[in-house]
């Protein structure tokens, strides 16, 4: 194959890389319009500037950028790009990677719709839950799209010991995690909401991670 040849291919390739991101990114901004047509507000009422809150029995929980549930939908990302993989493994990974924007947005939408809300506030302890901002659903979608890649990166190997990880410290920082948040929407168990609801005041108090994690890295306000 000549030098020109193989500029022509990665040339290619890139315009496809570019096509698909473009694509993923109408995908959002779709969403976005749904999302506004159905009522959601663009940010958190309380009208602070903070982009996170680490506050997950509150008003304020989905409603920030980022919060400790924004961990789970980076874990969508780590089981699309494996589970897309197994299924379509010949399909182009920006293909892949728009099939997952799809379904995380469209899971958005369905996350904000009056059946799932009410679902939430009767089935688990998100009582206080009243719908995701349009900048918290675009959080999200961003979320699970770093998990997408960051898979292809690291390997089904780190994924893995990655997936239980954050699972784990899920449990410990607001005692829910990926795997009961599906259990507590499909099939409620009253042990573990009651289990959940005693935990207010949790091991880790989800409140002071970005505390811990500035003091880790030496930094001192």
């Amino acid at each position: 194959m000549t030098g020109v040849e193989i500029t022509g291919e990665l040339g290619s390739e890139n315009r496809d890389h570019r096509r698909w991101m473009l694509s993923s990114l109408l995908v959002v901004a779709a969403s976005v319009v749904v999302l506004r047509a159905m009522g959601r507000s663009w940010w958190c009422e309380c009208g602070g500037l903070l982009p996170w809150s680490w506050l997950v029995h509150s008003s304020h929980n989905s409603q920030h950028l980022f919060d400790p549930y924004s961990l789970t939908h980076g874990l969508h990302g780590i089981l699309f790009y494996f589970g897309l993989r197994l299924v379509f493994p010949q399909l182009h990974i920006g293909r892949r990677f728009l099939i997952a924007v799809v379904i995380e947005s469209g899971w958005e939408i369905l996350e904000n719709s009056p059946m799932i809300i009410d679902r939430y506030r009767a089935a688990t302890i998100s009582l206080n839950y009243y719908g995701d901002s349009i900048a918290n659903s675009i959080a999200d979608i961003a979320s699970c799209a770093a998990g997408f890649w960051l898979a292809r990166w690291i390997g089904w190997r780190w994924s893995v010991a990655l997936f239980i990880a954050v699972e784990l410290l899920l449990l410990v920082m607001i005692r829910d995690c990926l795997t009961l948040n599906v259990i507590m929407l499909v099939y409620p168990i009253e042990s573990i909401k009651q289990w959940q609801s005693e935990g207010a005041a949790s091991l880790v108090p989800a409140s002071l991670v970005p505390a811990l994690i500035m003091r880790w890295v030496g930094f001192t306000p």
